[in-house]
């Protein structure tokens, strides 16, 4: 389709969309509206210059305007995308593109449902197959193309679905990875005993992945720059199967799900090249099959909720074009092994999901003491599956409420962070910390309240840089009060209480640096509205497992949401 026919499909989108809108009254129209703005301010003491948007364009912005409506089984929704001189795609230079982020068309004709456009789904629990948006680091894997399901009976159902999954890293908002995806899964749900008190909810998924010419001429091209004993030969389709189940009986839900992925050829970051002169080199092509297995078992019932996860994962790096790396061209979403935490200190160190060589243990124990006390233990161990150590934590958290009037949560938090996978630093010992927090909440009236956080981290000390390790020690504390429905207000620190190797340097001192943080939030309705001024350091943030590392930002943030 040329460009002109795409413009004009667009504008065709659209105004069905407004003159059903205009000409019916009984539909569903719904909508969201997310726009964020930065101005930066250079601070190259904290590492925050040598990029465009410090060094000369001042200024960056995201935005995402979301419209939808829904009619007698038809629905319809359109988003448009602006980025001007964004930080989102890659945080060390600047991205600009606008347009049709996203557009689809549905209708249920009885039993059949059938999608045209940019899809967002997933097969079971999306380790073979899971197109998805996350807006904090650009994730958009939506597939475009078409999906039908079918519902085969009452608690069975059938889809299926081809096409292409989006390009998010090009100016063109509407270009695609050229590889062709396409596949399958069958659900159902079965209950036994009397009031279906026990019920299993199997299903079986199917994904292939074929590549492109221009995809197999590149991989053709690495392999003639190896050894002839070296070479794997690259195929064009790989398979993926997975089987997954979820057993409920009472307190106890019991989920598991195996997939495999047939053999395929792709880049290895830890085997070696024995290149042409005679040096060894990392990064090389293998051919391997893969395979996930992901379980987990909960329980919640007389004040105890106990959940234990277990994971193991070899080779399954499936991805619409082999070449790519990182968060790019990502088809499934392998499931994170650690616990999901909130404080500014907790979050500092993150593990990202690794799909190559993995094995994990988390387990989750809460329990209500009494109406008052909540106490808290979560343990997550992971390791390579050569047992090397990548991650592990342990933290216990107690909260105590006091009637309505406040609220008390102190916590301990324990780490052992594998800084050299995670971040690709070489020669750094495992990252230790342990972080002990407060956080106090004090209703005032019923529309105010003023809530402290205080937090410390201590780290290990790196003795082969005769440092603390990686930044060192820290000291987080904030103050937030809150004027309910309307306003918020924060004024937050992080200070650098004891540097480490890592810490900026000034006349060859390591110095100790404050990372001041003020926020302004206003809420009208279902409308929300934040200014911030922000001096933060360099690290990982991720998101359900799906990490990056972030260099350091000083500025200031305005943002809006908003939903109708």
């Amino acid at each position: 389709m040329k460009k002109s026919s795409i413009q004009y499909f667009y504008l065709a989108l659209f105004s069905l969309c407004s003159f059903t809108i205009l000409a019916q009254d009984t539909g569903r129209f719904s909508g969201g509206f997310q726009a964020n703005g930065n101005i930066y301010l250079r601070d190259s003491l904290i590492g925050a210059d040598d990029i465009p948007q410090y060094d000369y364009q001042l200024f960056g912005a995201d935005a995402w305007l979301d419209l939808g409506y829904a009619i007698n089984g038809y629905s319809m929704g359109i988003r448009f995308d602006l980025f001007n001189n964004s930080n989102l795609l890659n945080p060390t230079s600047s991205y600009t593109a606008q347009g049709i982020g996203k557009w689809f068309l549905s209708k249920k004709v009885g039993r059949l449902g059938l999608t045209a456009g940019y899809i967002y789904d997933q097969i079971g629990s999306g380790i073979i197959f899971r197109s998805y948006e996350e807006r904090p680091q650009l994730i958009d894997n939506a597939l475009v193309g078409v999906r039908a399901t079918y519902k085969l009976m009452e608690n069975w159902d059938l889809k299926t679905f081809v096409g292409q999954q989006k390009n998010n890293s090009t100016t063109n908002l509407s270009d695609r990875y050229p590889s062709i995806i396409k596949g399958g899964s069958l659900d159902g749900f079965v209950s036994f005993g009397e009031e279906g008190k026990i019920s299993i909810a199997p299903g079986i998924g199917y994904l292939n992945r074929t590549l492109d010419d221009g995809e197999m001429i590149r991989l053709i091209s690495v392999l003639q720059g190896y050894e002839e004993d070296q070479r794997v030969k690259p195929v064009f389709n790989v398979h993926t199967f997975s089987l997954y189940n979820t057993l409920s009986a009472g307190p106890i839900s019991w989920y598991v799900e195996g997939a495999y992925k047939s053999k395929e050829a792709f880049f290895d970051p830890n085997a070696e090249l024995e290149n042409f002169d005679g040096s060894v080199s990392l990064n090389k092509l293998v051919s391997k099959p893969g395979s996930v297995i992901y379980s987990s078992i909960s329980y919640a019932g007389h004040g105890l909720g106990l959940t234990i996860e277990g994971k193991r994962t070899e080779n399954f790096n499936v991805r619409t074009q082999t070449t790519l790396s990182q968060n790019r061209g990502l088809i499934g979403f392998i499931p994170p092994m650690n616990r999901q935490n909130t404080y500014r200190l907790t979050t500092r160190y993150q593990p990202a999901t690794q799909d190559l060589s993995e094995q994990a243990l988390q387990a989750d124990v809460l329990y209500r003491i009494n109406k008052k006390l909540i106490a808290s233990v979560n343990l997550s161990a992971i390791n390579t599956l050569g047992n090397d150590v990548l991650y592990r934590e342990m933290i216990t958290e107690i909260l105590y409420k006091y009637k309505r009037k406040w609220t008390l949560t102190g916590g301990l938090q324990i780490q052992r962070y594998n800084q050299g996978v995670y971040e690709s630093k070489p020669d750094v010992p495992l990252v230790e910390t342990f972080v002990p927090y407060v956080d106090f909440l004090y209703k005032l009236s019923r529309k105010k309240s003023i809530r402290t956080e205080i937090q410390y981290m201590i780290t290990g000390d790196d003795e082969k840089a005769g440092y603390k390790q990686d930044y060192g020690d820290w000291l987080f504390a904030q103050v937030e009060v809150a004027f309910a429905p309307h306003w918020a207000f924060t004024v937050s620190d992080m200070y650098n209480s004891n540097p480490g190797k890592n810490s900026p340097t000034v006349d060859d001192k390591k110095v100790k640096l404050h990372y001041p943080r003020v926020d302004i939030f206003y809420t009208h309705q279902s409308n929300r509205f934040s200014l911030s001024y922000v001096k933060q350091v360099e690290g990982i943030v991720c998101t359900g497992g799906i990490c990056r590392l972030e260099p350091a930002f000083s500025g200031v943030k305005f943002s809006i949401n908003s939903t109708f």
